[in-house]
């Protein structure tokens, strides 16, 4: 089973969007049962005092609804220095993503800590719509990124 976690700042706007996009990929083509995917924040600014974490930012929501992706029920939740035995991948957002994972995972010594948007023709960063209110943006550009990395993936086996 390959495990994915896919992680941005808060984890309420592009990595849940990647997710859950990944996981309907997964649907679609029958496998989710060999993949284990989740999705975490390197803040903890939408995780409450009280450890419960902020729901999927509405515009991000509304954004995966229209291509018929639901993330209910999914909160808001911190990557921690535990996370690295248990992951085989973790996919950052963007190159600030990238060095905060590496310093809350203390290093990365198997390689595990990529940029989604490499697996992309394009690659940079995926688009924040938190700035840009531009959810269509960030949705192709995860979009492209999770086909990448399943297609990069699949073809490794």
């Amino acid at each position: 089973m390959t495990k994915i976690m896919f992680v941005c700042h808060g984890n309420i706007c592009r990595s849940p969007m990647a997710e859950f996009i990944f996981k309907n990929m997964l649907a679609e083509r029958g496998i989710e049962d060999k993949f284990e995917v989740a999705s975490s924040a390197t803040s903890r600014e939408e995780i409450g005092w009280n450890g419960i974490g902020n729901p999927v930012y509405p515009p991000a929501r509304a954004e995966l609804k229209r291509h018929g992706i639901s993330c209910d029920g999914k909160r808001a939740v911190q990557l921690t220095a535990g996370d690295y035995e248990k992951y085989d991948l973790f996919v950052g957002m963007d190159s600030f993503n990238i060095r905060n994972m590496q310093r809350i995972l203390n290093g990365d010594i198997d390689n595990k800590i990529r940029k989604l948007m490499d697996y992309t023709e394009r690659g940079g960063d995926v688009a924040d719509p938190w700035y840009s209110d531009r959810f269509d943006i960030a949705y192709r550009d995860i979009f492209d990124g999770c086909k990448g990395l399943l297609d990069a993936i699949l073809n490794e086996g």
